[in-house]
């Protein structure tokens, strides 16, 4: 059946196996979520006991032992290895990443952390496309589309939401926009909706209701704007700051998990609805029915940023939709009641409308992806009546957000790490390149203790200019004769039997290691202007490496990448 497969249009495989993603995704959806059901029932019935708060801390530990001595996983809010092995690694994901996340995040968010299971719900969907794509012997590029598309499948399923899911994947995970990634991204999004829709219903998340919205009510959302970006900025700045302090605190995870977990237990005995995912609280809030003050609404957010900070920056499982989405809510809930205050007199569009935004405010800063923002606001709700406003506001406060945190949650780890690759950029093509495979390996090996004519013979039959010099005992690399440096040399036969190779040749040459990428090795050539550089490893010589070979291959890809 592969063999057949593998015989059909590349763009047929490609549309063929996001079907079956999709149909992945979608399921893997449905699992997370009626699981999280029956953990938020199971929590809700335990309400009313003094050892309640403990849970939080209970699912923490529970889920880092698990990730670290069970399923060998480091952890983490997922999305960032996903880009990582986009822009790094040709698509490649362990299939293990496909069960382990949607356990701890399952642990973590129904003993009520702060944590939302989109996230693991994208490792999940991504790690499934990516091994479908190595079973199919998929190339990396080809493979890392359908890890777009497991991404899509995901996001798609969970929130019912199929343009959302094509957005997402193609703003947040690929960073690239072309017809190329679109259909098949497309394809597994709308299968993944479908499965969720067949065995949950066709539903739509938080009903909004109909708005009358004036002139006013659109200039007040660049005030609302002002709003979410602060929050955004300050929820980064705290996950940041919470996961440093948390591994300065102890070298146990399990520990450090445990001790943040505690916390967010004890914010939830005067805020209970901070506690798990908060889709109860978006849906109460759009439906008008919270009650709380103005100064309890402004107290409750910025609990649900603290507790979302503590969660994710000590445990690092469960990802940050879902907190955004409440977090956002509530600002737009309290931006509302502001101006109800403020100004009585004028007749404003209501707290639903103003919620919705805030909602696309704070994930469009979050995360730098105001087209997911906005898009996902839209679906979710099944209310297009408020696109000019949601368009305004998610652009708004992710240019503000922009000042202060340029880069996006995802991307900040991997970005301060050095890993982090801007797609559809030379460095990015360039680190889809195996070094291995540009290795040039035909080369004359010498001896420091060769005489100047024994060189000669040796340049007479080889076509290089380089020549490598090593230890004719231990092999070691010592370093390089460049024929330029010699030509003088050559042809004084006098100096024939007096010079020997070790007088000529170049001890303080740059090296390469299998452990550089291309682009770094591209800057090597650029610093010591040189044309070809010698590749060591572990002090043996293992060929030389051009950068015309380098370019050679740059171009092959491009072409390569353009026929996909």
């Amino acid at each position: 059946m592969r063999q057949i497969f593998l015989r059909l249009d590349e763009r047929i495989q490609l549309i063929l196996i996001a079907f079956l993603v999709g149909i992945c995704g979608g399921l893997a959806s449905v699992a997370l979520n009626r699981s999280l059901e029956m953990g938020a029932m199971w929590l809700h019935t335990m309400h009313g006991n003094w050892y309640v708060f403990l849970f939080p801390a209970c699912g923490a530990a529970l889920s880092s032992i698990f990730l670290s001595h069970i399923a060998r996983d480091m952890g983490g809010h997922g999305v960032p290895e996903v880009i990582y092995s986009v822009s790094r690694r040709g698509g490649l994901l362990r299939l293990r990443l496909a069960i382990s996340r949607l356990v701890a995040c399952f642990l973590t968010i129904a003993s009520g952390g702060s944590a939302g299971p989109e996230a693991p719900i994208v490792v999940s969907g991504a790690s499934i496309g990516s091994n479908i794509a190595s079973f199919f012997r998929l190339r990396d590029r080809q493979r890392i589309i359908i890890v777009g598309c497991g991404a899509a499948a995901a996001i798609a399923s969970i929130f019912n939401a199929p343009v959302a899911g094509i957005v997402f994947s193609l703003e947040a995970i690929l960073g690239e926009w072309t017809s190329t990634n679109l259909i098949p991204i497309a394809v597994s999004s709308v299968i993944g909706t479908e499965i969720s829709r067949f065995l949950e219903g066709n539903q739509i998340p938080f009903q909004a209701r109909v708005f009358s919205i004036t002139t006013i009510d659109i200039v007040a959302c660049l005030g609302l704007a002002v709003l979410t970006a602060f929050g955004s900025v300050l929820l980064i700045r705290l996950l940041k700051f919470f996961n440093n302090l948390s591994e300065r605190l102890s070298p146990y995870e399990w520990i450090r998990a445990s001790l943040g977990g505690l916390f967010v237990g004890i914010i939830g005995i005067s805020f209970p609805s901070v506690l798990g995912e908060g889709y109860g609280v978006i849906r109460t809030v759009i439906e008008q029915q919270y009650f709380q003050g103005l100064f309890i609404i402004g107290v409750i957010a910025l609990a649900k940023i603290l507790a979302t900070s503590l969660t994710i920056g000590t445990s690092r499982s469960g990802g940050l939709f879902a907190p955004c989405l409440v977090i956002g809510s509530l600002i737009g809930l309290f931006y509302q009641r502001f101006l109800v205050v403020a100004m009585p007199s004028v007749h404003w569009a209501g707290e639903s409308y103003f919620a919705l935004l805030g909602m696309a405010g704070v994930i469009s800063s979050v995360m730098q992806a105001p087209m997911t923002g906005i898009f996902l606001i839209a679906e979710i709700t099944g209310s297009y009546q408020v696109l000019i406003s949601v368009v305004l506001l998610s652009v708004v406060s992710a240019l503000l957000s922009h000042f202060f945190e340029p880069l996006s949650v995802y991307v900040q780890q991997l970005a301060a790490q050095g890993e982090w690759i801007r797609p559809r950029t030379d460095r990015q093509i360039l680190s889809e390149l195996d070094l291995t495979e540009l290795i040039e390996t035909d080369c004359r090996i010498v001896h420091p203790e060769m005489r100047l004519k024994d060189l000669v013979e040796i340049v007479k039959v080889s076509h290089r200019n380089y020549f490598p010099v090593e230890d004719s005992k231990s092999g070691d690399f010592l370093g390089i004769i460049r024929l330029d440096d010699i030509r003088s040399y050559l042809f004084n036969q006098y100096l024939y039997s007096s010079v020997l190779v070790e007088e000529l040749m170049d001890r303080d040459i740059k090296t390469v290691s299998l452990d550089d990428d291309l682009p770094t090795v591209i800057e090597f050539f650029e610093k010591t202007h040189s044309w070809s550089l010698p590749v060591v490893q572990d002090k043996k010589f293992l060929g030389l490496i051009s950068k015309a070979t380098i370019l050679d291959y740059y171009r092959r890809e491009l072409i390569i990448q353009e026929e996909i």
